[in-house]
């Protein structure tokens, strides 16, 4: 994940700089600044300062940017930070709210979908803290299929269904599915293959019907084009070419080309404009 951490206090400052280290050893990328600069043990600054910004501006910088948003602080100093950015449960990042002692993780916005649950497990096996996680399913020992998709890079069209899924499962239901891919491992409680009357959701790259729609991302796109040509033009013609196939846009997991087209603009930008990324191939590979 791409994570923002920002602290408020000199004691908050060094936590931070020890979640940035803890975080990035477990793969996430971290930038950690402080409100106002505050020394460390050697005397220079723990964190870079924010210089010429207001809180408002960085949160709504890191919403824009960030996978994930940390705040060494009082919950309310984060609630307040934030609310004007908010967007949905599926569209905000991950946030988490963790005190200067480290002794609590409080997920406070998208604690599924964004990661902020599974976000601030980690910051508490660092700080030997706790993690104050409270949403519904968690608390009854249950995986919601948000956080399920979210673990496995899945994505959710239509993904206000999920709340009727999480329903059955606190209520002690089962939630039948249908996949077109083989699902390895120990499916998670409450979750049956396809044996239940009512089908709660579909894992496909073309999927139909009215269930919830599970989209791992498992196509990529073939795209050669004139030099010159705009994204627009692109962006059409993949268009056509994924409905022709009944395939979801949720499904592409990037773009190809031949190297020689490797950088055209017009590519690169509908590709930076779909959040894809592009690889390339010689002809011999793409013959082969």
């Amino acid at each position: 994940m791409e994570l923002r951490i920002i602290a408020f206090t000199p004691r908050g400052a060094l936590l931070a700089r020890e979640l940035s280290a803890g975080l990035e050893a477990l793969g996430h990328r971290c930038a950690a600044c402080s409100f106002r600069a505050f020394p460390g043990a050697d005397g220079r600054e723990a964190l870079p300062a924010l210089e010429g910004q207001s809180l408002s501006q960085w949160t709504g910088a890191a919403f824009r940017e960030a996978e994930g948003l940390i705040f060494v602080s009082a919950c309310g100093i984060a609630v307040r930070a934030m609310a004007p950015y908010l967007e949905s449960k599926h569209a905000d990042p991950g946030v988490v709210a963790v005190d200067e002692g480290g002794r609590f993780a409080v997920p406070l916005l998208s604690g599924h979908t964004g990661g902020a649950n599974r976000l601030a497990r980690q910051i508490a096996a660092i700080t030997g803290g706790v993690a104050a996680v409270t949403t519904a399913t968690d608390g009854a020992g249950l995986l919601a299929i948000d956080d399920w998709a979210a673990e496995n890079g899945w994505r959710l069209e239509e993904p206000d269904r999920v709340k009727a899924i999480s329903a059955a499962l606190l209520a002690g239901g089962q939630v039948s599915f249908r996949s077109d891919f083989p699902v390895r491992g120990p499916l998670p409680r409450g979750y049956l293959p396809g044996r239940a009357p009512r089908l709660w959701f579909t894992m496909s790259s073309a999927p139909a019907g009215e269930a919830l729609k599970v989209l791992p991302p498992a196509l990529w796109v073939g795209i050669g084009c004139r030099r010159g040509a705009p994204p627009e033009q692109i962006a059409a013609a993949v268009e056509a070419a994924l409905a022709a196939g009944g395939f979801s846009p949720l499904s592409v997991a990037g773009a190809a080309t031949i190297h020689r087209k490797r950088d055209e603009p017009g590519l690169l930008e509908y590709c930076r404009r779909m959040g894809w990324p592009l690889q390339s191939f010689s002809p011999e590979e793409l013959a082969a």
